[in-house]
């Protein structure tokens, strides 16, 4: 395994290959996207470790939905069973995804406990448990500065583990070289990742505007709300399917098929620096 060093301007072309490969297998695609949805949302209920067991099955999910992805650019239907992937893999992955899952829970976990000392834990507690927002809530600047805390802490925590999951599926990666290998991938591939987070929020801002326009002409502003949750979703379900080509084109097997492309650059994981 190599990692791949691409140009910035490939942040778009993974945007684009996300919603192409989305738009050829639409159905199935929403309806995985959905299943993961529903799955963390009913591990969440489960009493006293419902959220952290659904950050744990997140890096698992995202998985299936990545090898649901593979499957779509073959030109196959990915059945609903692609989800559990990660688990049907053997033991030995079988037990280093359950690793990888229970890392991300706890640094998850422990970046909110971090922001709880900003505000006393109203954020953590509103993000994990649920609850009331009020506007007197979000306008205490304790509460806004737990929040930033918690996104500038997440950054990080999303690098190491962006990669992660294929890396440990697909390659047989460990879970703590994983991270390692992930963090250094979007290290050297910073630019590209930046250019996609940017690419995805301007189609999310374009789709706004059109909702919106759209409402207006048809005379009911109040219809933008109405539209505008399942266009979000979609939209989600689009960005989540570009993730395979982030990894796809970030890495590359150490001795490649011949018809496979030849990147231009190649890194060792392991020499990064």
């Amino acid at each position: 395994m190599k990692l791949n060093i691409v140009p910035a301007r490939t942040g778009i072309t993974w945007v684009k290959l996300g919603i192409k490969t989305f738009l050829q297998q639409p159905l199935a695609l929403s309806g995985l996207f959905f299943m993961f949805m529903a799955l963390l949302s009913v591990a969440t209920l489960v009493p006293f470790v419902g959220a952290a067991l659904a950050l744990a099955l997140l890096p698992a999910a995202t998985l299936g939905l990545m090898a649901a992805t593979q499957e779509a650019t073959k030109g196959k239907f990915p059945m609903p069973s692609i989800l559990i992937s990660a688990f049907r893999a053997g033991q030995q992955r079988k037990r280093a995804m359950m690793v990888l899952g229970a890392l991300y829970a706890a640094g998850f976990l422990a970046l909110m406990a971090v922001s709880a000392l900003f505000d006393g834990g109203q954020f953590a507690k509103l993000y994990l448990v649920g609850g009331k927002i009020t506007e007197e809530l979000v306008l205490q600047s304790s509460f806004q500065m737990a929040m930033w805390v918690a996104l500038a802490l997440y950054l990080p925590l999303s690098l190491l583990f962006w990669h992660a999951p294929a890396l440990v599926h697909w390659h047989g990666v460990t879970p703590v070289k994983s991270l390692f290998f992930s963090f250094m991938a979007c290290y050297k591939n910073f630019g590209a990742l930046s250019v996609f987070g940017l690419a995805w929020t301007g189609v999310f801002m374009l789709a706004a505007i059109a909702v919106s326009l759209l409402a207006t002409l048809l005379g009911n502003p109040a219809l933008a709300a109405v539209v505008m949750f399942p266009v979000a979703l979609v939209i989600v379900a689009m960005f989540f399917t570009s993730i395979y080509f982030t990894f796809r084109d970030s890495f590359v097997a150490s001795e490649p098929d011949d018809s496979a492309p030849k990147p231009d650059n190649f890194v060792n994981p392991g020499d990064a620096s």
